[in-house]
């Protein structure tokens, strides 16, 4: 850097041939004393060793010399002073550059050195070079350090020791060094500078690795080039790229000063190698755990396959999180699902297992399997091509024998499906931008503890987030949002699922969902789904909906609390059962729905906010609370809040057990059903047997399974008007409907009663 070049910028002083009277004997400001005319002073034309000189007779303590012009001194410039002396006669002095640190407005910078070293003249025509730094910053060689505040100089040389002495001056010399400073004011390494090419073919990394070496602190520079990197790379220090590199998918570059995506981004400048290399080294660095995206956005061309991006690895269970960008499908035939179709036999005694698949090298691990008797999201988890098997994640409920299967591959914009196992991975405030192109994120067959927080699953062509086998243990999805890109279809044609779980212990929190055909398919058991508001409806009056969540497990022990279940319900079956009818077991048992809202518009009047769907005779319920729910229908009025869907088989009214369903709300829902009910009943007429309907009241459609309590109302009166201290029984499962009970006195009474009826046993 030279600013008299670069900017044109005028250091030098005048010469002493243009005249002694810009040449300061005080301080070189302005209105001070100058050489022209003086007595002590003149220019000599034609010196020996200097040309033009100026001859000076010391007669004063400090003879000062000051050019009274301005030289500059800019930010980030150093300048040096020389100045070339000799003794002529008379006593010998000492020489030393000196200077006036000026601010803006003329006056004296305080507190700020104004001389160089001195040097003593020893020998008459004896031609001494004297020197000094002028600079801003105090870096090693700088003489005089003058900070921020000085503007500009008014440069010269002191004479100092006895007086008497004749020396002669050359012309001063200015000149812009910075150039010295640059390595020590930019800290920098050059990979060129221990052997880097940056040719594309040439393999620089053993350059790499030294620059890292030498660095010691300093950033580590990647000029102009394609460098190509066939090992392992590991930058220690900051860096900055430039050029770019390449590399083989299994050579690793650690930036672990620099650890971002927009730091691999330029190291590589294609975006998706970025990525793909930067999770590479989150997975192989100890020092970070988090991969920031810097809120870039990544142009994805196709599936990232996660796994091939970090070959030495197909297992991980150290906590890892890539958090705060973008990733976006961009147009491609890569996002095409494909779809096999092959011939295969079912046998519920081998309950997960697909045997003699005709063509099954056209069938991709992670397929979703459509065919008869085949429940919704089941993905092929393995494939044994050597014995024409498939492993599926779960069994099928009435495929029993030889059919053809259809299988879909749907391309995830996020693929983790290549890990065998991956643990306590999490991924926050990133969007996924499916575009309607691609599905948004597939799990590894195993793991723990994925977790997705803050996140948007942007339009995704089919699914969301899918798990093919247990890599959803413990998932947690909180605090994201699932946009679907079926929001103009109505709700008969939507096909997209947001995510699907086939292990324990999920927690699904403060979520918002649009218009999927279901927001979540749930098995395995332990799961807590609240705060979530997922909403199905069309346009379409009197329209169908489908379930926004399915709890596909009958034995649940789960949770679905304070949600906004809103023109969907929630949908509980048993289709994962290779023998869906009941055999033993709790059947559909240990269900808590609870503090929901539940809201539907211009629905069909048979709409109900929670269908229980059997797929096999003989199930019941047990242990399953329904409470605080707010049940609403608005533009129009439905049946009832809760139905058995009887597609395949009806509940075994008969063995319900321990059915809460109480304090819930019913607005527009015209059976406002509770477990136990209470019904308040006149016989107007004398009769020993009084027959009471529970009218729809009691939820599922229940049976009379037990009274609790028969109270009289006042007297119990016979014909003659007379009262009769009498206690009736009942009798249950009357009516042909199974609803009623039936009250027998000892003789014909009438009267007013109120009963408590449930639909279970305790």
């Amino acid at each position: 850097m030279n600013k008299a070049i670069t900017d044109g910028v005028l250091l030098m002083p005048a010469p002493f041939a243009d005249g002694l009277g810009v040449y300061s004997s005080e301080d070189g400001t302005p209105g001070s004393d100058t050489y022209a005319n003086a007595p002590n002073a003149a220019f000599v034309p034609a010196d020996q060793d200097f040309g033009g000189a100026l001859e000076i007779l010391k007669n004063q303590t400090t003879q000062r010399v000051r050019y009274m012009g301005q030289t500059p001194l800019l930010p980030g410039c150093y300048l040096r002073v020389t100045a070339r002396v000799k003794a002529v006669s008379g006593s010998l002095p000492s020489v030393r550059i000196a200077a006036y640190p000026a601010q803006g407005n003329g006056s004296q910078v305080a507190g700020v050195p104004t001389t160089g070293p001195a040097t003593p003249l020893t020998n008459y025509g004896e031609v001494v070079e004297v020197s000094a730094i002028i600079g801003a910053g105090d870096r090693g060689g700088v003489d005089m350090v003058w900070g921020t505040d000085a503007v500009y100089g008014h440069v010269g040389l002191d004479l100092t020791g006895q007086n008497g002495g004749i020396v002669r001056i050359d012309d001063l010399i200015v000149e812009d060094i910075t150039s010295v400073f640059l390595r020590d004011m930019i800290s920098q390494v050059d990979v060129r500078d221990y052997g880097a090419v940056g040719d594309g073919t040439t393999n620089d990394t053993a350059a790499f690795e030294a620059a890292n070496a030498a660095a010691n602190g300093r950033t580590i520079f990647v000029p102009e080039g394609t460098y190509r990197l066939n090992g392992d790379v590991t930058f220690d220090h900051p860096c900055k790229f430039e050029g770019t590199v390449s590399m083989p998918v299994e050579a690793q570059l650690l930036l672990r000063r620099n650890f971002d995506l927009p730091a691999y981004i330029e190291a590589f400048e294609d975006e998706e190698t970025a990525f793909l290399k930067a999770f590479q080294a989150l997975l192989n660095n100890v020092d970070h755990e988090q991969l920031d995206m810097g809120g870039r956005k990544v142009w994805v061309t196709g599936p990232l396959d996660m796994q091939a991006a970090v070959p030495n690895r197909t297992f991980y269970a150290t906590r890892r999180v890539i958090t705060n960008g973008q990733l976006e499908a961009a147009p491609s035939s890569n996002w095409d699902t494909q779809v096999a179709t092959s011939q295969a036999t079912y046998n519920p005694s081998s309950a997960r297992t697909l045997t003699n698949v005709t063509n099954i090298g056209s069938v991709q691990v992670g397929s979703l399997v459509e065919g008869n008797g085949v429940g919704r999201e089941v993905y092929v988890l393995s494939k044994n091509t050597a014995n024409n098997t498939l492993e599926l994640n779960h069994p099928l409920y009435d495929a029993a024998g030889t059919q053809n299967f259809t299988f879909h591959k749907f391309q995830y914009l996020v693929d983790f499906g290549g890990f065998s196992q991956l643990s306590k991975f999490g991924m926050a405030d990133v969007e996924f931008q499916c575009s309607g192109r691609c599905s948004g994120i597939m799990l590894a067959p195993l793991g723990n503890t994925f977790r997705l927080n803050n996140c948007f699953i942007t339009r995704p062509l089919d699914r969301g987030i899918t798990s093919i086998g247990g890599g959803c243990q413990g998932m947690l999805i909180d605090n994201c949002q699932f946009l679907s890109a079926e929001d103009a279809l109505n709700v008969p044609q939507r096909t997209s699922i947001g995510f699907n779980v086939n292990a324990n212990d999920a927690k699904i929190r403060n979520n918002r969902a649009t218009r999927f055909r279901h927001f979540g398919v749930l098995s395995g058991q332990n799961h807590i789904i609240v705060a979530n508001h997922f909403f199905q409806g069309d346009a379409i009056a009197n329209g169908i909906r489908s379930a926004g969540m399915v709890i596909a497990e009958n034995f649940s022990s789960s949770v679905i609390s304070a949600n906004y279940v809103d023109n969907c319900f929630v949908e509980w079956t048993n289709e994962y059962d290779p023998s869906p009818a009941f055999t033993s077991g709790f059947s559909f048992s240990s269900l808590t729905i609870t503090d929901n809202v539940f809201i539907s518009g211009e629905v069909a009047p048979w709409f109900s906010y929670i269908v229980v769907k059997p797929y096999g005779a003989g199930h019941f319920l047990n242990g399953v609370i329904i409470t605080g729910n707010r049940f609403r229908s608005i533009n129009g009025t439905i049946d009832r809040a809760e139905r058995v869907d009887t597609s395949f088989a009806d509940l075994d009214m008969t063995r319900n057990r321990d059915v809460t369903m109480r304090g819930n709300a019913f607005h527009n829902v015209l059976a406002n059903v509770s477990n136990e009910v209470e019904i308040d009943f006149t016989q107007n007429s004398v009769s020993s047997n009084w027959l009471i309907d529970c009218e729809d009241q009691l939820p599922f459609g229940g049976d009379t399974r037990s009274v609790e309590a028969i109270v009289a109302l006042g007297p119990i009166r016979n014909s003659s008007n007379v009262v009769q201290y009498v206690m009736p029984y009942a009798q249950l499962n009357q009516g042909a409907n199974r609803d009623q009970i039936r009250i027998t006195w000892p003789s014909a009474v009438r009267g007013r009663v109120h009963v408590k009826v449930r639909m279970d046993n305790r």
